[in-house]
């Protein structure tokens, strides 16, 4: 069952990174400058804040089955057009349009963990699936930049666009919904109302540490190809070569930010265990700031792939913290709420990283993304309080408007 949400996650990143790996070409032939290209990329997190607040609650409503369903069969259509875009009008329309269905795929895949996995396991089983992300940023390098040099870049989009049809060939017949017995079943099933959630001090706690740590992600996966042309003067080859190395490397880090949490769960609380593991892999990602500084462009893309691997051993616990702390019948919700938090942060940072590399350069901008992750540790320790369904459950029995 996991591997259905880690091959979607391949999907959706093979769906996201066509347009940063074709980016050098896309914005020479449209004349796009950093601040024009950054337009476009507000435009997909726009759509992929505000439907991070619906596709959660609509995944617990329909159930994981059809509402992951329904979410990466709109991406996968939305993904089609891209090959008629005429310049970044259009070029951000379509990017709208995938935003829309990909704000699914992370509620839909913690919620696959919530139903199929204990709290042991499930940091780990979140790094599986998450682990798409990174094997979907290292395909897409080598096999865009090949269709681009054998059929355009209209074509990159159109192939990869038709791979989440494949998926769903696989997905409806086969996943189901484990076979939980009595008041387990009921735990885990029932619907926790949005506004009751939005009253938690976890989720609010949590929505606004994402704001420091998402960004950070959407920054090398949107602009690490641009920064390896501009700044190191790589050309669409070298790009094609080098450029998914960190993804390479990030994929492990979501295997260590899994097995870095089992092991801490074994001696300490949740609360200390999860929140530790977070915030020792964002100090990893503090070198992003040696990285724009090294003069080498070896040691330049081996200290990246050390904060992106930061990056996703933290997000191994991350995505583990709702079911911590709900039930099973909220925790798309949840997570889905919480990445409104990440796409808001990703829509201001990605419109500041585009102003500030035109007027200065990469410097500061990768200054800033490595200290983030801290701000976002310090968060979780400070304001989101005990990770104890207990109390969260006694709280929301108060009120009658569950599910």
């Amino acid at each position: 069952m996991i591997s259905l949400a880690f091959w979607a996650t391949v999907i959706n990143y093979l769906d996201r990174q066509t347009l940063s790996v074709a980016a050098p070409v896309l914005r020479d032939q449209f004349h796009m400058s950093n601040t024009d290209y950054s337009r476009v990329l507000f435009a997909f997190l726009l759509a992929y804040t505000i439907m991070n607040g619906v596709s959660g609650p609509l995944i617990d409503r329909l159930g994981t089955r059809l509402g992951y369903g329904l979410c990466i069969a709109w991406w996968s259509a939305a993904a089609l057009p891209h090959a008629a875009a005429r310049g970044p009008v259009s070029l951000g329309a379509f990017r709208f349009l995938l935003g829309i269905g990909e704000a699914g795929n992370w509620p839909g895949g913690v919620k696959v963990v919530a139903e199929w996995f204990p709290e042991h396991e499930r940091a780990l089983a979140s790094g599986v699936f998450n682990s798409g992300s990174a094997v979907g940023a290292i395909l897409a390098p080598p096999i865009v930049v090949y269709i681009m040099a054998k059929l355009g870049w209209p074509a990159a989009f159109a192939a990869v666009g038709l791979t989440g049809f494949l998926w769903l060939l696989f997905w409806w017949p086969v996943y189901r919904t484990p076979a939980n017995s009595g008041a387990t079943r009921s735990a885990q099933t029932r619907r926790v109302p949005v506004r009751e959630l939005l009253r938690s001090r976890f989720v609010l706690a949590f929505t606004f540490s994402k704001i420091f740590l998402d960004p950070v992600w959407y920054f090398y996966i949107f602009w690490f190809p641009e920064y390896l042309k501009r700044a190191r003067g790589f050309d669409m080859a070298s790009i094609g070569a080098y450029s998914w190395i960190p993804f390479a490397v990030a994929g492990v880090g979501n295997f260590a930010g899994g097995l870095l949490a089992g092991r801490l769960l074994r001696s300490l609380p949740v609360t200390i265990a999860r929140k530790s593991a977070v915030t020792f892999f964002a100090a990893l990602m503090l070198a992003a700031i040696p990285a724009v500084l090294a003069r080498e462009s070896w040691l330049s893309i081996a200290l990246v792939s050390v904060a992106m691997f930061g990056y996703t051993g933290a997000l191994a616990n991350m995505l583990s913290l709702p079911a911590d702390v709900f039930p099973g019948g909220a925790v798309a919700s949840v997570y889905g709420l919480a990445s409104m938090g990440s796409g808001f942060g990703g829509m201001l940072f990605t419109l500041i990283t585009g102003w500030v590399v035109d007027r200065y350069s990469y410097v500061p901008a990768f200054i800033g993304f490595g200290i983030m992750p801290l701000i976002c540790a310090l968060i979780l320790w400070t304001l989101a309080g005990p990770l104890d369904r207990h109390s969260v459950e006694q709280h929301v029995g108060q009120h009658q408007a569950i599910s």
